[in-house]
């Protein structure tokens, strides 16, 4: 599963990308500093993993893992093959789910492309040369689908009634992710990767004295997304940058003390990630290992079992399950079996986030 970092150049996302990810992007004050993708793996911060990690004592801890790509920054015609239009929108499609970074903050030794600061302008410029791209896309697909139409193919009939809605969606400067469609709708389009079609968190990037409670740039932007079902995220990226360059846990809380806050926004931020790709973490907790494994929510217990390998699933008979709470408040999983907690569970079994599981198979 990978987000893209995106946005105009020049507002922060390759020092975004450093602070989320140990693999160390090129910054710089001018456009395309970054051409070619970056991709960094990125742990998920959990401190139910501490708390497993302290009543196991396993010899080794396993976090999740997000895949984050900072994407090299669009301009207006980026859609039509402008800057680096082509390539960008080619890694946004490879993507599944989007990081849309905003600059809210006024700083004259950082230029910006447009000249003047207005994030909801440059939110726009991206969201027309996205939506451009998907109403091209939608267009060449409905050439097909109106052939097959014309002789009453129902499948195809089916399709064109959804691509027509998203082509006047896209027509009126509507993305793709507010057209409402049902289930079986959604698995007609997914093979289309609409840009615009995939789920998104805005982080507003601020100065250091807006790090707590945002400012009038924000404000802004949250009154403009209110209508897309989409997470916003305040951030003052250098600070966060200055933050991790410190050497130890302790200097680095009393940095976010000192600006009031209690926990890095980068934290916050690949939390966000994970959530807006629609995954939970479940746990496997002995004393070689404990390991949080990523699965998609709603994902069954064979399913969540072929995530550690598919014979798992293949093969799978049981689930040994154990709540979270419940392991915490025994304090071992043996304690947990005597207090009559732990539960086996079927085929049917839809994994809950933060079980701790024990599967058994036969393959």
């Amino acid at each position: 599963m990978k987000v893209g970092i995106v946005g105009l150049p020049n507002v922060g996302k390759s020092t975004l990308f450093n602070c989320l990810s140990n693999a160390k992007a090129q910054s710089a004050n001018f456009p395309f500093c970054t051409i070619e993708p970056n991709l960094g793996v990125v742990n998920v911060p959990d401190p139910r993993l501490q708390k497993l990690e302290e009543l196991v004592n396993p010899e080794r801890v396993l976090p999740a893992t997000v895949e984050i790509v900072d994407i090299a920054g669009l301009v207006k015609g980026a859609s039509k093959g402008e800057g680096l239009g082509n390539q960008f929108l080619g890694n946004i499609r490879e993507c599944n789910a989007i990081i849309h970074v905003l600059r809210c903050f006024d700083n004259d030794n950082i230029v910006h492309v447009d000249g003047k600061i207005n994030p909801v302008s440059d939110k726009e410029t991206i969201d027309i040369e996205l939506q451009l791209k998907d109403l091209e896309t939608v267009e060449k697909k409905l050439e097909k689908v109106n052939r097959a139409a014309k002789v009453g193919d129902k499948e195809a009939l089916k399709e064109q009634s959804l691509l027509l809605r998203y082509k006047d969606a896209l027509n009126k400067g509507i993305s793709a992710r507010a057209v409402e469609v049902s289930e079986d709708e959604s698995e007609l389009v997914k093979g289309l990767q609409l840009l615009t079609g995939k789920p998104v968190l805005y982080v507003c990037n601020v100065d250091e004295a807006a790090a707590k409670n945002g400012n009038a740039y924000v404000d802004r932007v949250r009154e403009a997304i209110k209508d897309e079902n989409a997470e916003l995220i305040v951030l003052a990226v250098a600070t966060e940058a200055d933050i991790t360059e410190l050497e130890s846990y302790e200097e680095r809380q009393l940095f976010l003390e000192d600006i009031g806050l209690d926990e890095a926004g980068a934290s916050k931020l690949i939390r966000s990630a994970y959530k807006l790709l629609n995954l939970q973490t479940y746990f496997t907790a002995g004393v070689k290992e404990v390991r949080a494994w990523t699965i998609e929510v709603g994902d069954t217990a064979p399913q969540a079992a072929g995530v550690i390998h598919s014979d798992f699933e293949k093969g799978f008979i049981r689930a040994e399950v154990i709540a979270y709470d419940d392991f915490v408040k025994y304090g071992s999983e043996s304690k947990v079996k005597e207090a009559g907690k732990m539960r086996v569970e079927g085929k049917e079994y839809v994994v809950k986030d933060g079980d701790v599981m024990h599967f058994r198979f036969n393959v």
